[in-house]
C-alpha cells in the first residue's frame, strides 16, 4: 500500500475535457478541473465563487427576445441599451432613465382598481410608469407600472403581470407624488434582426450597421435625450452603401477612418472613409482620401468582422486576413496591403479584443480562436490557437456572444446557445486560459434561467461592470430582465455579500419586512440577513418576513457553485495509481475569506464543514476564514478518487489549494 500527499496548489487551467482524463502526465491535467459552475479562475491560480447578479429592470416586452447595447461617453458617464422590438430604453448607473417630465399626481381614490388624477397627463394605455413621493399612499411608491383606462386627466395602474392595482386597502392618499413615463424611443430594428445589428461608436455618435437596413446614427445630448437618424453618405464615385442590398453588415473605426464591409451585393469588399471625414468616401490617390478594396479568392468570403488592434483583422467565412500599409506608416490609398494568414473561418460573432490580441468563434461556433501576432508581418505573421482544445465539451451548442470584463479578473465572457454563461480567464503573460461556466439562478419553464444577451460597461472602480437579460418563468409569465454580476470585492465581512441571482441589496435600521420584490412575486428566495444564512422565504404581495430583524440583507434566487478535480494521480509503489482501489481519507484545503461550505469525493457524499462554534449568536455573520480547514473524508476505496467542493448558501468561497491525503494499493 503506497501513501501520497499530492499537492494542487493550481487551478489555472479551469474545468477541462473529460477527453483528457487519460492525459495524468501533463501539467495542464494537474491544473484543471472536471466541474468547474459558478466559479471563476482567478489569474493568481485559485478558483472562487462569482458574485450574484442584482435585478435592475424588466424589459419592456417580456414575450420579446431583447439585446443590451454598452454606450460610454466617458468611463464616469456609461449607459445601457435596451433593444428590443423597435424599440430602445436606456440605463444609466444602474436605474432606469426616465422622460424629463414627471407628471404631478393631485388625487388617488381607494378603489379597485384606484384613479389616479394628474392634469393633461399625456398617458397612453400600456405606458410604463415610475411612481414616487405619494403622501398617504405610500405602498404605490418606488415601483414600475403600465397605464390603463387612460383618460386626460385620471388613469388607472396594472402590475407588470397585467393584474390592476387595488387600493382599497391602502393608506389613504394626502398629497404629492409624480408619474413619470420610462424614456423610451423607436428604433429602426425589430426583435428579428436585433442580434445581426452591429455598432461602433465615437464620443456621443454610434454608428449601427445591418445588411438590410441603411446605416443609422445614435447620438446622445442627454441622458434622456437620444436620437436616431440616417447619415447621408456622400462620395465620388457614388459608393452605394444609404441602397437597398447595399447596406454593409460590419463597421469599425481604423486609424482615423470609418471601415465598412460586407454588402449582399459585395460580401469581400471594405469601404474606408476619408481620414477623420467618416461619411466622405471619395476616393482617390491622396493620403487622406478614401479607398474601397475588395479581397480577391477563389471563392466568397464574406466578410464576418472587423478588429481593429495596431492592424485591421479581417474575419470572413473562408480566413483570416490582416490589413497593413507596404510603409511603416497610416493606411492610403496606395499603401494599402492586404494579406491572408489562417483558413479557419470565422462565425457571425462579434470578437473581443485583448490589448493586440482578437479571439473569435470559428465558423461552426465551437472553437474559440487566439488571432495574434507571431513575428514579423512580413514573415512569421499572425498565428490563430484554439483556446477550447483542453475544453472542447464547455462551448456544445456554439458561441452566439462575446463580452470582455477587463477588471478585476480578465474574464472574457460568452453566451452559449442554451442560454449558459461561459467565462474564460485569459491572462496570457502568466499563461492563465481557464474555461468555466455559470448556471444564473431561477428557472425558464421546465429548465434552467437563460441568459439572452450579455453586454459590458468599463468603471473606474476597478470592476469592470457585465450586465445581462435573463429569461424566467416567474407567476406562469415569461419574464426578461435586466441584471448586472455584483462587485467581486465584497469587503472582509458577509455583511456586504451578494451571492443570489436577480435579487436586490438592503441596508438600513433594524426590519424584519423587506419589500420591493414584486419582480420575484411567488418565489421561493434565498436570504442572507446580517451577513448570516437565514430560512427561505416565498415573496407574497412584493415583501417578504425575516424571522429576525436585520439592519442588512440580500435577497434573490439561490445558486450552488462546485468545484471537483480530475483522477487524482499520486502514484504508487509500481508506478501508476490509475487504475487501482485507493481511498482519500483527508485534506486540506487552504481558503481565502470563506465560509459554510461542503466537502467530499462525490456529489452524493458530502458533508457540511462546521465554521460557527458555540459562541456564536445563530443570527449573526461567522466571520470569514483565511487559512487552512482540514477534513476528514468518508468511505471505502475505490478508483474514482476526487475531491468535490460545493456552496449551496449564500456566502463566500476561495479556495487557493488542495492537499489530499491518500492511500493505493497495488494489486
Amino acid at each position: 500500500m503506497a501513501r501520497s500527499a499530492p499537492s494542487f496548489s493550481s487551478f489555472a487551467a479551469g474545468e477541462i475535457s473529460p477527453l483528457l482524463e487519460g492525459r495524468t502526465g501533463i501539467e495542464k491535467y494537474r491544473e484543471g478541473l472536471a466541474d468547474l459552475t459558478n466559479m471563476v479562475v482567478m489569474p493568481q491560480g485559485g478558483v472562487k465563487r462569482r458574485p450574484g447578479t442584482e435585478f435592475l429592470g424588466e424589459v419592456k416586452t417580456s414575450s420579446v427576445k431583447t439585446r443590451l447595447i454598452p454606450f460610454q461617453f466617458k468611463t464616469s458617464d456609461t449607459y445601457i441599451l435596451e433593444f428590443g422590438n423597435s424599440i430602445m430604453r436606456v440605463y444609466r448607473n444602474g436605474a432606469q432613465v426616465l422622460n424629463a417630465t414627471a407628471k404631478t399626481i393631485t388625487a388617488i381614490t381607494k378603489a379597485s382598481p384606484g384613479v389616479l388624477t394628474s392634469n393633461s397627463h399625456g398617458f397612453s394605455n400600456g405606458d410604463e410608469v415610475y411612481i414616487v413621493s405619494v403622501g398617504g399612499m405610500v405602498e404605490l411608491n418606488g415601483r414600475n407600472y403600465r397605464v390603463a383606462n387612460s383618460s386626460t386627466n385620471t388613469f388607472t395602474l396594472t402590475d407588470l403581470y397585467g393584474v390592476a392595482i387595488n387600493t382599497t386597502s391602502f393608506t389613504t392618499f394626502t398629497s404629492g407624488g409624480t408619474a413619470t413615463e420610462i424614456f423610451e424611443l423607436a428604433s429602426p430594428y425589430p426583435e428579428a434582426d436585433l442580434f445581426n445589428v452591429r455598432f461602433v461608436q465615437s464620443a456621443d455618435t454610434m454608428f449601427f450597421v445591418h445588411p438590410s437596413y441603411a446605416i443609422r446614427t445614435l447620438v446622445r445630448a442627454d441622458h434622456n435625450d437620444w436620437t436616431f437618424a440616417t447619415p447621408s453618405i456622400s462620395g465620388s464615385p457614388d459608393p452605394a452603401l444609404n441602397t437597398s442590398n447595399n447596406y454593409p453588415s460590419v463597421v469599425t473605426f481604423f486609424e482615423q477612418r470609418l471601415v465598412f464591409g460586407n454588402t449582399n451585393n459585395n460580401p469581400q469588399t471594405l469601404w474606408f472613409s476619408k481620414n477623420a471625414d467618416y461619411l466622405n468616401m471619395t476616393t482617390g490617390t491622396g493620403a487622406n482620401d478614401a479607398l474601397i478594396y475588395t479581397i480577391a479568392s477563389n471563392q466568397v468570403n464574406a466578410i464576418r468582422y472587423l478588429s481593429p488592434t495596431r492592424v485591421l483583422t479581417v474575419g470572413t467565412t473562408a480566413g483570416e486576413y490582416v490589413v497593413t500599409a507596404t510603409s511603416d506608416g497610416p493606411l492610403t490609398p496606395t499603401t494599402t496591403l492586404i494579406r491572408k494568414y489562417s483558413n479557419y473561418g470565422s462565425a457571425a460573432v462579434e470578437p473581443v479584443q485583448v490589448a493586440d490580441v482578437t479571439l473569435f468563434a470559428q465558423r461552426g461556433g465551437r472553437k474559440v480562436r487566439e488571432f495574434k501576432f507571431a513575428g514579423d508581418v512580413n514573415t512569421s505573421g499572425y498565428q490563430a490557437p484554439d483556446m477550447t482544445i483542453l475544453a472542447e465539451h464547455i462551448t456544445d451548442g456554439g458561441i452566439t456572444q462575446f463580452a470582455y470584463q477587463q477588471e478585476p479578473e480578465s474574464i472574457i465572457w460568452a453566451l452559449r446557445s442554451d442560454g449558459t454563461l461561459l467565462g474564460m480567464t485569459y491572462r496570457r503573460e502568466e499563461d492563465v486560459v481557464g474555461w468555466h461556466k455559470h448556471v444564473i439562478g431561477g428557472v425558464f419553464g421546465s429548465g434552467q434561467a437563460v441568459v439572452e444577451s450579455i453586454a459590458p460597461l468599463p468603471t473606474d472602480t476597478g470592476n469592470d461592470d457585465l450586465y445581462m437579460i435573463v429569461k424566467r418563468t416567474i407567476k406562469s409569465q415569461t419574464k426578461r430582465y435586466v441584471e448586472v454580476l455584483k462587485k467581486f470585492d465584497f469587503g472582509s465581512v458577509t455583511t456586504s455579500a451578494f451571492f443570489v441571482d436577480g435579487g436586490l441589496a438592503y441596508a438600513g435600521s433594524a426590519t424584519t419586512s423587506l419589500s420591493g420584490l414584486y419582480h420575484l412575486e411567488g418565489q421561493t428566495v434565498t436570504i442572507l440577513a446580517n451577513g448570516a444564512t437565514h430560512p427561505d422565504k416565498v415573496v407574497s404581495g412584493g415583501a417578504i418576513t425575516l424571522d429576525y430583524s436585520s439592519t442588512t440583507a440580500a435577497v434573490g434566487f439561490g445558486f450552488t457553485s462546485n468545484m471537483q478535480t480530475m483522477r487524482i494521480e499520486s502514484g504508487s509503489e509500481d508506478g501508476t495509481s490509475q487504475g487501482k482501489p485507493k481511498r482519500i481519507h483527508a485534506v486540506t484545503l487552504r481558503l481565502f475569506e470563506t465560509v459554510g461550505i461542503e466537502v467530499g469525493n462525490s456529489a452524493d457524499e458530502l458533508d457540511r464543514i462546521p465554521f460557527r462554534d458555540s459562541s456564536m449568536a445563530m443570527d449573526q455573520a461567522i466571520p470569514l476564514l483565511t487559512g487552512d480547514k482540514d477534513v476528514e473524508f468518508r468511505g471505502g476505496y475505490d478508483n474514482q478518487d476526487r475531491i468535490y467542493v460545493r456552496q449551496s448558501q449564500a456566502l463566500p468561497l476561495t479556495v487557493l489549494a488542495l492537499y489530499p491525503r491518500m492511500n493505493t494499493f497495488d494489486t
